[in-house]
């Protein structure tokens, strides 16, 4: 019933992922939300998370922000970070993350998307055939449509580790 919103990977946190196992494995396109799954909601790039993009760009990968905020925000908080990205995305509309796709010369197969909503980051990417990867928020403070989500989201989760168990 759920199954449609279920993660294909469900981490901690962005900052334990893999990514030199994702590249040898063929995978050279990574998309990412930015507030709660690479910092806490409005706050700018910071020290760890560049040193992640510039880990990223040594190993190769291709990189793009897919975020509902606005310009101002995404401009801001990429900066320092010197990557690809678009604002106002829509998601979980599939039309940008195929446009990230196009972007970064990637495809379905070798792209992965990583955020902290199930409901906008995962749901666009499973929509869009991406492997994706849900990690925990960073920050409790959030706005008050993300807060009410989040109770959504914890019954998805529920039936999401109920199935993992059983697999």
């Amino acid at each position: 019933m759920f199954n449609c919103f279920f993660p294909d990977e469900y981490l901690d946190s962005t900052y334990v992922i893999d990514f030199d196992r994702l590249y040898e494995q063929g995978y050279r396109g990574l998309l990412f939300d930015i507030d709660n799954t690479l910092v806490p909601h409005g706050a700018p790039a910071d020290a760890r998370a560049c040193a992640l993009f510039s880990h990223l760009k040594e190993l190769g990968f291709k990189c793009c922000f897919i975020s509902n905020n606005q310009y101002e925000r995404v401009a801001s908080f990429n900066d320092v970070i010197g990557e690809h990205f678009i604002e106002n995305a829509h998601k979980p509309s599939v039309r940008n993350y195929i446009r990230a796709m196009e972007l970064l010369g990637t495809d379905r197969s070798n792209t992965i998307f990583i955020g902290d909503q199930l409901f906008t980051d995962i749901y666009g990417a499973k929509r869009a055939g991406i492997r994706n990867i849900l990690v925990k928020p960073i920050d409790s403070k959030e706005e008050i449509q993300i807060v009410l989500k989040r109770y959504l989201e914890k019954i998805v989760l529920y039936f999401y580790h109920k199935e993992e168990g059983n697999s």
